[in-house]
């Protein structure tokens, strides 16, 4: 299969080519510079630079025409913040883009598409008394991804959606996302505050394999909640703490209220520079301090995703975001970092 990646470059976009080359496919990809420094990108993918937002239909028609598959692992994540109301950037970026590339692809003759989304949808589904879309703009604005892009579907076009949850796992020179985890961490010094709860989690070479799965084995329009490893923060910060080198450090469980008092403080901050966030820190108590859990047979396993070494990949983003604190690692960041 000839596929068209935008994102190749990026920590999930480069995985799955690796992946999507190993089992015979053919990848084409367009991503944003620079090129992180160290990372060594498949030799067989055919990468070329650019933004694809700054170009025509007709040179994006051009370098879909031919391919079967087309993956989008690009966009912003609900990290970014800015002018109220957020929305619209996650729009300008989730959306908007990825509606065009869409209606070019299908246009194009494209059979397979797979879109590399949020688990945040799946819980916004599954539990609706928590009011999710309502109360996060990012939560709101994957929602509106995933509707849109299932939309495109039908039995010529198969579109299947990712619901990612937290991923583990390196890229040399691009800055984990866990940087802020081990910082926090390391702050405290004495005894870990956390709250109750949990989350499900993969390693980015499951990523890299669920994107193939989806792209080999999708049909019509589907949305599959991806999840293999569900940890508690207690278990998942008893692993992270083995990698800072305090493995015997005590881990406190917080009352809700309290992670709802930090956040608000943290929202306050945001108001007085005129930002607001993808999620709304108070609201969000109700999801960090549940089980975010996801059973592997409801996408993995479909897809066909193998088991992995969860504890070595928290490892390899803990190490790494140790180094980039101590000023030992070079490293770019995301899209508004």
């Amino acid at each position: 299969m000839k596929i068209f990646l935008i994102g190749g470059t990026g920590l999930l976009g480069s995985e799955a080519a690796r992946e999507l080359i190993r089992r015979g496919h053919e990848v084409f990809s367009l991503a944003l510079p620079p090129i992180p420094p160290g990372e060594q990108l498949p030799p067989e993918m055919k990468l070329d630079l650019g933004n694809f937002m700054e170009m025509a239909d007709e040179d994006l028609s051009q370098r879909l025409a031919g391919c079967e598959g087309f993956v989008f692992a690009a966009g912003v994540d609900e990290r970014i913040e800015g002018p109220a109301p957020i929305y619209e950037l996650f729009k300008k970026y989730n959306i908007t883009p990825l509606e065009r590339l869409l209606r070019i692809a299908k246009s194009s003759g494209v059979k397979h598409a797979v879109i590399c989304g949020s688990y945040f949808t799946y819980f916004d589904k599954i539990w609706p008394e928590k009011q999710l879309s309502h109360w996060h703009p990012y939560i709101r604005s994957r929602r509106d991804q995933e509707a849109m892009a299932l939309s495109f579907a039908d039995q010529d076009f198969a579109v299947s959606v990712l619901e990612l949850p937290y991923i583990f796992g390196t890229q040399p020179g691009r800055k984990p996302v866990w940087v802020f985890l081990a910082d926090n961490v390391r702050r405290m010094k004495r005894i870990t505050l956390y709250p109750k709860g949990g989350t499900t989690m993969v390693t980015v070479r499951q990523v890299g394999q669920a994107v193939a799965g989806a792209l080999e084995r999708g049909r019509g329009g589907n949305s599959y909640p991806i999840g293999y490893y569900n940890l508690t923060w207690r278990e998942m910060l008893t692993i992270v703490h083995k990698y800072l080198g305090c493995p015997n450090k005590k881990i406190v469980t917080i009352p809700d209220w309290l992670f709802t008092l930090s956040a608000r403080k943290i929202m306050k901050e945001q108001e007085a520079a005129g930002h607001e966030g993808g999620l709304n820190l108070a609201k969000f108590t109700a999801l960090q301090c549940s089980n975010q859990f996801i059973d592997k047979s409801l996408g993995c396993e479909p897809l066909g995703v193998e088991p992995d070494d969860i504890d070595a990949a928290i490892g390899e983003s803990i190490r790494l975001s140790v180094a980039i604190l101590d000023g030992k690692a070079e490293t770019i960041g995301m899209k508004g970092e």
